[in-house]
């Protein structure tokens, strides 16, 4: 009778287990956009006032010029332990005139995001390909001391 309970347990243990594994998570980062709310701003009509009533203070301005406003919404779906893959991305770009109007509207989606893929964990970069040896008995004999042949007297 333990037995077949033990088992039982076990199975119903193991089973749990494995179904939490094959559960995807889904998530939602950033602005909640609203159709409705984000096709009301109006080229000329709304200003920066108008745009914070109506979408709420951007996810962030522009990096080199402040009359740019962004709302990002981005959802991503995740098995287990691997990374996530984005399903739907979202991004409003606001911008202003120098008065402070609305002088555009543009709404983008996820088909902009760049895949970059490392290659072979490491960063290319420019120069010379030296071995661990050479770079470590490079310096020998460039260091010039007072008093030896080639250094100024000092």
């Amino acid at each position: 009778m333990k037995s077949g309970v033990l088992k039982s347990v076990t199975v119903l243990v193991g089973a749990t287990t494995l179904a939490g594994c094959g559960l995807s998570i889904r998530e939602h980062r950033g602005y909640v956009m609203d159709e409705q709310l984000t096709s009301g701003i109006q080229v000329g009509t709304d200003n920066k006032a108008s745009v914070e009533r109506t979408l709420g203070r951007p996810s962030f301005t522009g990096t080199f010029e402040q009359n740019d406003w962004y709302y990002i919404s981005r959802d991503t779906r995740a098995f287990a332990f691997r990374n996530p893959r984005v399903t739907d991305q979202t991004v409003l770009h606001v911008r202003f005139d120098q008065a402070g109007n609305v002088a555009a509207v543009n709404q983008m989606d996820e088909t902009l995001i760049a895949a970059i893929n490392p290659s072979n964990d490491k960063t290319a970069t420019l120069g010379r390909d030296r071995s661990f040896f050479e770079e470590l008995f490079n310096n020998i004999g460039t260091i010039s001391q007072p008093g030896l042949p080639g250094s100024q007297g000092q």
